[in-house]
């Protein structure tokens, strides 16, 4: 005997558990997500979640860094971090085959990543995340290819365009308007950051923190309202150029927004957001931009990179508010009920057969009586039930059983296929 507590059921504060039929809800959601990507010829990739310390150092967000990453010492003294993010570790791995991967590549990778931070809703300690790059492209075609592919998935996924709106900016924009009022590469990056945190600041405190960037009245945001410099209309007319072009295809909700910023420090022009129209899902659906710099931190040549990332939690509650959430079914089609352990084997046998044919089945093996077979497969959720004893593997006739109506009609084992399936 012992005088141990009990385990908690609980899990780490901050995390999810996904039951089954929770967890069927969210692959169907990835399944249409892979399914719309591979449709453009996109490949997936995978890599482990640890990644060295160093490589989020450099050019992740100095708030991911220092206040949200797992990080530790291993058993060989070396600093590990559990991935806040995908974007480095696929730069590591483009880096890793550069001399030998045809360009552009087009990858992507869904999976689970790491931050340390207060859990809200859409906001988790672990979630799962859709990361969608285009490598190798250096002009404006991988930008519109990007914002397309997000379109596009969202479509896919049942949204109409009057349910979520793209908004985009340009960080070589904000660059500019930065240059052009005398502020320093740091106080650039300084205002980037004050402008990625105005949605989560009291505009009062927002406008405070504001007013240092000004020079003679104007801060960076300002500037590229009024368009009075050369170098900041220039940089706007290209993201204008942009807007239109997806007007032409027949997006009429992507728009220019110049307070997204994007929190990464590696970014380098275009960047943008999606979000829902529906004020009670305010936050961003996804977003990304681009990348030119961050390959060439492991040596070799830049390489120019588009991308962007899909939080699944975000995601979910976005279908949720629109009543988009996909129909999922269970794992079995079909419950056999054995009635006697007798009857077990063949009916695996029979199970065997309709699996070949594409059926998902469940044989009962545990010797309950059949009623209370039935009432298993109810509380599954699967659809159909017959017994299969002595007589019908003799007669080869069936009395399938629909549990949703609890109708019952006789059906031979060669028809039972189509019956289920019709």
């Amino acid at each position: 005997m012992t005088d141990r507590q009990p385990l908690s059921t609980e899990p780490y504060k901050g995390v999810h558990d996904y039951f089954p039929e929770d967890w069927r809800r969210v692959t169907a959601v990835f399944e249409v997500i892979r399914r719309t990507l591979r449709s453009y010829a996109f490949e997936e990739y995978q890599a482990s979640p640890l990644e060295r310390a160093e490589i989020y150092e450099s050019k992740t967000s100095e708030e991911i860094v220092n206040q949200q990453t797992y990080t530790f010492v291993d058993r060989g003294d070396r600093r590990v971090t559990l991935r806040p993010e995908m974007t480095p570790t696929l730069a590591r791995m483009v880096s890793a085959k550069r001399n030998e991967a045809a360009f552009p590549l087009r990858w992507f990778s869904i999976g689970n990543r790491f931050r340390y931070e207060r859990p809200q809703k859409g906001r988790s300690r672990e979630f799962y995340q859709a990361d969608v790059d285009i490598v190798g492209i250096k002009d404006a075609r991988a930008e519109g290819e990007a914002v397309v592919m997000a379109y596009e998935i969202l479509r896919a996924l049942g949204a109409t365009d009057a349910d979520f709106r793209i908004r985009i900016n340009s960080r070589s924009l904000i660059n500019a308007a930065g240059d052009a009022l005398g502020l320093s590469p740091e106080r650039i990056t300084e205002y980037l950051s004050l402008i990625d945190r105005k949605d989560k600041m009291p505009a009062d405190e927002f406008e405070t923190a504001r007013a240092v960037f000004r020079k003679d009245g104007v801060d960076p945001l300002e500037l590229i309202e009024a368009r009075t410099n050369e170098v900041v209309t220039a940089e706007y007319e290209k993201l204008e150029a942009l807007i239109a072009g997806f007007k032409e295809r027949g997006m009429e909700n992507v728009e220019f927004d110049p307070t997204i910023a994007r929190g990464f420090l590696y970014y380098t022009g275009l960047v943008f957001e999606v979000y829902d129209t529906n004020p009670e899902n305010p936050r961003a659906l996804l977003g990304g931009g681009r990348y030119d710099g961050l390959v060439a931190l492991f040596g070799g040549d830049p390489i120019p990179a588009v991308g962007f990332a899909i939080g699944i939690e975000t995601l979910m509650d976005f279908l949720a508010t629109h009543d988009l959430l996909p129909k999922t079914a269970p794992a079995a089609h079909v419950f056999i009920g054995t009635p006697q352990e007798s009857d077990i084997a063949p009916a695996q046998a029979l199970a065997t057969t309709l699996r070949a044919q594409g059926l998902n089945v469940l044989v009962h093996v545990s010797g309950k009586a059949l009623g209370d077979q039935v009432k298993e497969a109810v509380k599954r959720g699967i659809p159909f039930f017959f017994a299969y004893g002595e007589n019908e593997a003799k007669t080869g006739n069936l009395k399938l059983k629909e549990l949703a109506t609890s109708t019952e009609d006789v059906v031979s084992e060669d028809e039972l296929v189509s019956v289920i399936t019709r």
